[in-house]
């Protein structure tokens, strides 16, 4: 039988995967769709990306940190060791950018419907919202690395 150290393990690890894999996919998916310019592909395809982020990523952003914290403890760090309050900070940093992220992406599927809806251009504003959502995406992402990279740099110890 698997101890409690091993089945936290997992789970983290396989929570950073849907975390990163599923930031990643809807980045590039809403990215391909917004080269195209269509309405009717961008909306088709936000609508995908708002039930993905909502679905896969908001159970791994409540996932991470529970099971983050009981393997600390499990494995006898403080939580206030230094390279844990610099993973705290990096994923208060991405929280800070994916928030906005989401609701971004709900407004620009909505905007993106609507010009689909009366075969009109995207607005100015799904433009705009556009830039934000991007450049949103890239400090999120460096976040992201950060926190492997500080994994891969903790303190030895069996983790």
């Amino acid at each position: 039988m698997m101890d409690a150290f091993l089945i936290w393990k997992w789970i983290h690890i396989l929570s950073a995967a849907v975390l990163f894999g599923t930031g990643l996919g809807i980045a590039f998916f809403m990215f391909m769709a917004h080269r195209t310019g269509s309405p009717v592909l961008i909306a088709g395809v936000g609508r995908i990306v708002v039930v993905a982020d909502f679905l896969f990523t908001a159970t791994a952003v409540v996932v991470q940190p529970v099971s983050g914290i009981a393997l600390a403890v499990l494995a006898g760090y403080s939580l206030l060791d230094e390279w844990l309050l610099a993973t705290y900070a990096l994923y208060v940093l991405i929280g800070c950018c994916w928030l906005p992220v989401v609701w971004i992406q709900w407004k620009m599927q909505k905007l993106a419907q609507y010009a689909a809806d009366t075969s009109d251009d995207l607005p100015a504003q799904y433009h705009q919202l556009f830039a934000w959502w991007f450049w949103l995406g890239w400090p999120a992402f460096a976040s992201v690395m950060g926190i492997y990279v500080l994994m891969l740099l903790r303190p030895a110890q069996v983790f």
